[in-house]
């Protein structure tokens, strides 16, 4: 756990998992070894998809190699702040596209998104954190990132790293800088039908 209080309660009897990952911004810039990410990717390589095509794709930069400035400079200036300290940075595309039949593969966000869950949940038993973003340069990671854009969307960029000194964000983020909550169950899940 960071240093950060996490006040987050389950209604129900979960894993403590589940209530100990979050999306921190303030990362230790400090290096990870290529055995870390690659356990990350490995557990991300496991995670369910639709006739098991697993559509995703990760394009990585560890901090201080090739290409980390280069996946930095595609995000949004409201994450390049923070994101700078992480020790690494990845990118997920998912094919739309079965390559068994070569039809739409309508799925394929949701398979990335479980690949996303599994690599943010195996980087917290690691100690690390895993924050995913939306904010990045959709069109120029087309082309920076060789991603053909016939096949593939970019789903997200992600922030690797171990909790670092909040006391270093911007007082915006600072503030901001605690585990969320969520939505109340019965705003969720519905029954039989929507209401």
């Amino acid at each position: 756990m960071s240093p950060i209080e996490n006040q987050r309660k389950a209604g129900y009897p979960i894993d403590p998992m589940f209530l100990d990952r979050w999306s921190p911004r303030a990362m230790e810039p400090a290096p990870i070894t290529r055995e870390e990410i690659y356990t990350l990717f490995e557990a991300a390589r496991w995670a369910p998809s639709c006739f098991n095509e697993q559509p995703w794709r990760f394009i990585y930069a560890m901090r201080d190699e090739n290409g980390f400035g280069k996946l930095l400079g595609l995000l949004t200036e409201g994450n390049k702040v923070w994101a700078k300290n992480a020790s690494a940075l990845i990118f997920v595309a998912s094919s739309k596209i079965f390559a068994h039949n070569g039809k739409p593969n309508r799925s394929h966000m949701l398979d990335a998104g479980a690949a996303w869950m599994s690599l943010a949940l195996q980087a917290r038993k690691m100690g690390m954190y895993a924050h995913a973003m939306a904010g990045f340069d959709v069109e120029r990671s087309y082309g920076e990132l060789n991603v053909p854009r016939d096949g593939y969307d970019m789903g997200c960029a992600i922030a690797v790293g171990r909790y670092g000194d909040a006391s270093a964000l911007p007082p915006d983020l600072r503030e901001r800088e605690k585990p969320s909550q969520r939505n109340p169950l019965e705003t969720l899940v519905f029954e039989g039908a929507m209401p």
